[in-house]
């Protein structure tokens, strides 16, 4: 089973890489786990240009609109307030290919594992859905399997 991301996680990792001025064809996103944390085991994630042969690979691609939120909620209003009488251009979109890497190791504890990203009011980051942890710490950065 593949370390999969979600479209959010992926939006905010592109973003991530146009501030650090990252050459997007040559980062990828290294998933790991190292022993530690509250629960055993913490997660890694880093940018990074180098990939070991050993490393399992997964290629996505993604298609974000360029607008925003707000942007495309005032767009619909438009739309439905002059029922199609108005011509709107197609937001053509940002493609992006994410290139995520695992080594080995870590792979037997993240195979099947989804990346989200969540920013609410009690916090902004990643966030790791793993069907393999049996608990995790109440942070969500550590687990045990």
């Amino acid at each position: 089973m593949a370390v999969t991301v979600t479209e959010t996680a992926a939006r905010e990792i592109s973003a991530i890489i146009r501030q650090q001025e990252l050459d997007p064809e040559k980062i990828c996103l290294r998933v790991g786990v190292k022993g530690g944390g509250c629960s055993g085991f913490s997660y890694l994630l880093d940018l990074t240009e180098s990939q070991r042969d050993t490393d399992e690979v997964w290629h996505y691609d993604f298609t974000f609109s360029t607008k925003s939120a707000k942007e495309e909620a005032a767009a619909g209003e438009v739309n439905a307030a002059d029922e199609g009488n108005v011509a709107v251009a197609q937001d053509e979109g940002e493609s992006f290919t994410l290139r995520v890497i695992c080594d080995p190791k870590s792979y037997l504890y993240l195979n099947g594992t989804e990346i989200d990203f969540k920013d609410e009011i009690m916090g902004r980051g990643f966030v790791f859905n793993n069907p393999n942890a049996t608990s995790s710490c109440g942070c969500g950065s550590s687990f045990s399997a």
